[in-house]
């Protein structure tokens, strides 16, 4: 479990962190600022993975399941996870409002709750389905309080974006633990394959559709690139202990555990940039944190336990 609540705390740091590079020049106020620096974050993601397994020795690996079928899998779910679920995110954003899209698309864990129980047969009990979506809930109430005066314009494209997004996150999951049910790929093998994948699918298709190469470099050398550097450092780790956790305790509870991140941002966006929650937020993130922790514990009597126990299959 601890895998996952860690990839939940990390993915808020560098959601924090890249919110922190959006507000600078020459992100700031530019139309395709979202997609730029999603390339570049990628970008930044593929080559610390490149280091961190070239150090280990561990890039052969990388290429033998490239060969294999397992690895080519892989790269399927990190185009419905990368370019084609950021791709709706970043539309529904447009199109619709990050309030209203934050709320549709936190729904991405039941699908892939759905699909794991009937492609991977994983099991979750009926007390653990009741958490998820009383944590699901409370992220939508939290999103949806975040619309105010939100201009809607288009609401077609916003919804089918964001029903895109729900998708493709919620199939990458489930897609991955199969991948990674073989041997010859391990979660370390599957991140590296699936960050330089959508760093390449973001680099041929994303940006050249969008028109956002200007904006890529222009911000090339400056120091709101090093901002984003920084996130995708969070975010590398964050993707690190989430695939763990996948692998170890299934695509079900880790995305419970994962969809802890909306908590945590609040929280550490009221202790790092002063941005003070309201009382609806509050308790939406106490709902949400105790949520995923009871949504991924198949017995809810160990968790005073501690954490080391849980981290197996044998409630999937």
């Amino acid at each position: 479990m601890r895998y996952g609540l860690f990839s939940g705390v990390l993915w808020a740091v560098d959601t924090v962190i890249l919110g922190i590079a959006l507000g600078m020049v020459p992100y700031l106020d530019a139309g395709q600022a979202s997609v730029a620096s999603a390339f570049m974050h990628d970008v930044f993601a593929a080559l610390i993975l490149l280091v961190f397994m070239g150090v280990r020795g561990r890039l052969g690996d990388t290429l033998a399941a490239l060969r294999t079928r397992s690895g080519k899998v892989i790269m399927l779910a990190a185009l419905l996870g990368g370019p084609i679920g950021m791709s709706g995110y970043l539309t529904a954003i447009d199109s619709i409002g990050p309030g209203y899209t934050a709320a549709i698309s936190a729904f991405y864990p039941a699908v892939g709750t759905f699909l794991a129980v009937l492609v991977l047969k994983e099991r979750m009990r009926p007390r653990q389905v009741v958490a998820l979506l009383a944590a699901l809930f409370a992220v939508v109430a939290m999103g949806w309080s975040s619309t105010g005066a939100t201009s809607v314009s288009n609401p077609l494209a916003g919804i089918l974006g964001a029903l895109l997004c729900v998708f493709g996150w919620g199939s990458e999951a489930v897609i991955l633990a199969w991948g990674m049910g073989d041997d010859a790929v391990d979660n370390e093998t599957a991140l590296q394959i699936r960050e330089t994948t959508s760093a390449l699918a973001y680099g041929i298709v994303v940006v050249p559709l969008t028109g956002s190469f200007a904006l890529v470099g222009q911000a090339a050398a400056t120091p709101a690139n090093l901002v984003v550097l920084a996130a995708a450092l969070a975010g590398t780790v964050s993707y690190l202990f989430y695939y763990k956790a996948i692998d170890t305790i299934g695509a079900a509870r880790g995305m419970a555990l994962n969809i802890s991140y909306s908590a945590w941002a609040v929280l550490l966006a009221a202790i790092v940039m002063g941005v003070m929650p309201t009382g609806l937020e509050v308790a939406c993130c106490v709902v949400i944190i105790c949520g995923t922790v009871l949504s991924a514990s198949p017995d809810w009597h160990e968790l005073a336990a501690g954490w080391g126990g849980d981290d197996s299959r044998e409630a999937n």
